[in-house]
């Protein structure tokens, strides 16, 4: 783990926190409550944020794209999680599951980054541009989903030169197997801290 975060370098990336995943009633929540419920998701999201914003760490919002009709079609090549967006239509632009969970909204100064297509919040936004004009060098990866967003912006951001964190505990996936492949067996492959939001918190309150 690292020994310190600079405040003036360091970004925490909250990934697609929607209440579709996030909250009781969401069209993904189903699928996310027990892991979510096991790592205490919510708990820790929160502990994270109020911690960052304490320090004075950079809050950037990395959301999802919001389904539209029409996304998708005619794509040569969308991948498996894209269909299944426009099936279930989740995350829709305009809809309750299409907007942040109330406990997660930007504040002033917040980086509202644009919406990533696929699963990486770098590949065909302004993540990478708005980071480095905040002279960020260090990031902390926390929200949805731990196998695939998560640790698609995590290698991402480790092959574009950025130190990476991951926060095992402010994560969640569809299983126990998965969250195991993302931070046992996948994670040690990219990101140079794994840690728990209470090393976290220890951390930067030192």
């Amino acid at each position: 783990m690292t020994d310190r975060y600079d405040p003036s370098r360091t970004a925490v990336l909250l990934v697609d926190p929607y209440n579709d995943f996030l909250s009781e009633g969401g069209k993904l929540w189903p699928r996310v409550e027990p892991v979510a419920t096991d790592v205490g998701l919510l708990h820790h999201l929160r502990t994270v944020v109020d911690a960052a914003r304490t320090a004075g760490l950079t809050m950037a919002f990395v959301p999802h794209r919001r389904w539209e009709e029409g996304d998708y079609v005619g794509w040569d090549h969308p991948n498996p999680s894209q269909h299944r967006t426009r099936r279930g239509q989740t995350f829709a632009r305009g809809s309750w599951g299409g907007e942040f969970h109330p406990d997660f909204q930007p504040q002033l100064g917040d980086l509202l980054i644009k919406e990533h297509w696929a699963q990486s919040g770098f590949a065909n936004t302004d993540l990478d541009f708005q980071l480095k004009q905040h002279g960020v060098t260090h990031v902390v990866l926390i929200g949805l989903l731990a196998n695939t967003c998560i640790e698609s912006t995590g290698r991402f951001a480790m092959e574009l030169g950025y130190h990476v964190t991951l926060v095992t505990d402010a994560t969640a996936a569809y299983s126990a197997d998965m969250m195991h492949a993302a931070h046992e067996l996948n994670g040690p492959t990219y990101a140079h801290a794994i840690i728990t939001t209470a090393e976290l918190v220890h951390t930067l309150a030192g």
